[in-house]
């Protein structure tokens, strides 16, 4: 089955500054991606390159088998995109701007936008312009969930949102994307909020893709070791460690690999058995290791 989204050997630049280059991802149908990275990495620009506003500067990007510079109106229709929670016409109450954008769409199904506002607890005659960032944003997630795309493109999704409603909010968007076959992808500078929704996690480092992987792999698989300074610093110099830092006491580093790997790794270089700590991590942890927190 042909993936709704790919992308193959994507390089791009601003002026002379090096965004990154020959990138390779695809997303299946049905998943749900997201894409973490610390500011500056290229998160917006992948979303601009994605929706045909910004042409890479070498490179191929297709959803649905097409370019979306020569995308077809059937297929440009299949796509919902939120940009950072932007919404037009504030003038408009919940009930006005649904019957406003009904008419732009043939399969409007209004039951999608209507379950959402009534978990959010938003009446019909308030006006968006009386709402909060976070009420407008998923005003326009409704909107979007209205038209029934098969692709949802989603832009700090949980934007102005409180812990609460952040939560309903993911459990809502998880189970509608289930139950409809939808294929999702989004960011979210708040990184919690991803490890109970997504699939698969795309992570950007400056100048290029750092990760792409299953999330339950990074959840299951990703380690923070710390290890006692008898061992040498430079044994973590290796591709398999990340985020290695000497401490007063111990070195603390990252590493895909498992307790007895890295066990058989220390034996190797020590000459004996040593003790040392391995700790499962949250994403957001996991994200930090592999990033570095600077």
């Amino acid at each position: 089955m042909q993936p709704i989204i790919e992308c193959n050997n994507i390089t791009h630049y601003y002026g002379e500054r090096l965004i990154y280059r020959d990138i390779n991802f695809q997303v299946e149908k049905g998943k749900i991606l997201g894409l973490l990275g610390k500011n500056g990495t290229g998160k917006t620009t992948i979303i601009n390159i994605l929706t045909g506003y910004l042409k890479p500067t070498s490179g191929t990007c297709k959803i649905f088998g097409e370019s979306m510079q020569n995308m077809s109106t059937k297929n440009i229709s299949n796509i919902g995109l939120l940009l950072e929670g932007h919404i037009q016409h504030d003038f408009f109450n919940i009930h006005q701007i649904e019957k406003y954008y009904s008419r732009f769409f043939n399969n409007w199904k209004p039951k999608a936008y209507w379950n959402l506002m009534q978990h959010l607890k938003v009446g019909p005659k308030q006006k968006i312009s009386t709402m909060s960032c976070g009420q407008r944003s998923q005003v326009a997630l409704g909107l979007l969930l209205a038209q029934d795309p098969e692709l949802l493109i989603l832009d700090d999704f949980s934007m102005g949102l409180d812990p609460g409603y952040r939560r309903l909010f993911v459990e809502f968007l998880k189970e509608y994307a289930q139950s409809e076959n939808k294929t999702i992808f989004l960011t979210s500078h708040i990184i919690q909020d991803m490890e109970h929704l997504i699939d698969d996690c795309m992570i950007m480092d400056y100048g290029g893709l750092l990760l792409h992987k299953p999330t339950k792999d990074i959840i299951e698989g990703f380690r923070r070791y710390t290890i006692p300074k008898e061992v040498p610093i430079s044994l973590f110099s290796e591709g398999q460690f990340y985020s290695t830092e000497e401490k007063q006491t111990h070195i603390e580093t990252y590493s895909f690999l498992s307790i007895e790997e890295t066990s058989q790794l220390i034996y190797k270089e020590a000459g004996k058995n040593l003790e040392f700590k391995s700790e499962l991590l949250s994403l957001e942890d996991a994200f930090i290791g592999l990033t570095g927190k600077y």
